[in-house]
């Protein structure tokens, strides 16, 4: 599938496409962004006028089947990924669908299996493949800066949102719409990120608990892995310590020195070898999907391909199920 020209629709215009990555759509060389849907149409016409989006819907398959659309970013919760997914691949339209890439490896698989039926690219939002501080991580790693890589060690604290009403409400607190908790929101990041680097986990093992009893998610994830590279893993994501808990850390140690950087916090990637400590500072980007869109676009245009895909995306799934398997299925 080749296209001169890429048009978006943007199906689930809420807060995440507002800087992120609604306006890579349209400031990308080659790309626009078309038409926009919501359920709510007061919300999505808002949407288009304030964008300069020239049409809008409240209904998906009426963008789907809109002829000028040839390429299709879903941006709902996770629940509705498959269907709109599958919907706009059998319609003809390049996808990309927002992360985590579905509820879980299965719904994954299913939307793999129509992009290879139709043979239309399928695409998922893990962006951080493609930003400038990540990718230092990974030329460090690549280049042997601290030698060969034993052990990734990520610890994630945080503390809970004030108002244990707007957690449960939260599409990303329910596991019937987002497949899990916190892990399937923030720690997909990293865990995708990881894959990148070291290629795909291969063995993983995990507990996953309910400590605080905020909302019906797993809140606490302790896991370990390793990547067919034969690199190891540990992680602790805990989502309900106190403020003064607060930590994002990424740790990469070698056989030479170690890596540290975080997933989500603007700090510098640090790196400690034989010749000292070392910072690189990294401004975070405005809009953070703009480099990942400028690689969709050339794959799109035949120029190139993106490091994103249905295939990587889903493995990342995989993992995930794997790790709050204990939670929701101690039977299996």
């Amino acid at each position: 599938m080749i296209l001169e020209e890429v048009k978006w629709g943007l199906i689930g215009c809420g807060d995440v496409t507002e800087v992120k990555s609604g306006p890579p759509l349209q400031l990308t060389p080659h790309s626009s962004l078309v038409a926009v849907m919501r359920r709510n149409g007061a919300l999505a016409e808002d949407y288009a006028k304030r964008h300069q989006v020239p049409r809008w819907y409240n209904d998906a398959d009426k963008l789907i089947n809109d002829p000028e659309v040839n390429a299709i970013y879903v941006a709902t919760p996770p629940d509705a990924h498959l269907e709109y997914a599958v919907k706009a691949m059998r319609a003809g339209k390049a996808v990309y669908v927002e992360k985590p890439m579905a509820r879980n490896f299965a719904e994954c698989q299913q939307m793999i299996k129509v992009s290879e039926e139709t043979g239309i690219p399928l695409y998922t939002a893990y962006y951080r493949r493609t930003l400038p501080a990540f990718l230092k991580v990974k030329e460090l790693v690549d280049s042997k800066a601290i030698g060969s890589v034993r052990v990734v060690n990520v610890r994630f604290y945080s503390a809970p949102e004030n108002n244990s009403e707007s957690q449960i409400a939260a599409w990303r607190y329910r596991p019937q719409i987002s497949g899990g908790g916190l892990l399937f929101d923030l720690a997909s990041h990293t865990l995708d990120f990881l894959d990148f680097v070291f290629g795909p986990i291969e063995k993983v093992r995990a507990n996953a608990l309910n400590q605080a009893k905020l909302y019906p998610a797993e809140d606490l994830v302790m896991a370990n892995w390793i990547h067919e590279s034969g690199v190891a893993g540990t992680g602790t994501w805990c989502f309900t310590t106190s403020d003064n808990n607060d930590l994002d850390e990424v740790e990469i140690i070698s056989d030479q020195g170690r890596v540290i950087f975080s997933t989500f916090k603007s700090i510098p990637v640090v790196l400690e070898n034989k010749t000292g400590r070392h910072e690189f500072p990294f401004e975070r980007p405005k809009h953070v999907q703009s480099y990942l869109m400028a690689k969709i676009v050339a794959s799109l245009r035949g120029e190139g391909d993106s490091p994103s895909t249905g295939i990587t995306g889903a493995r990342t799934s995989r993992v995930m199920d794997e790790m709050v398997k204990s939670y929701y299925h101690d039977d299996l």
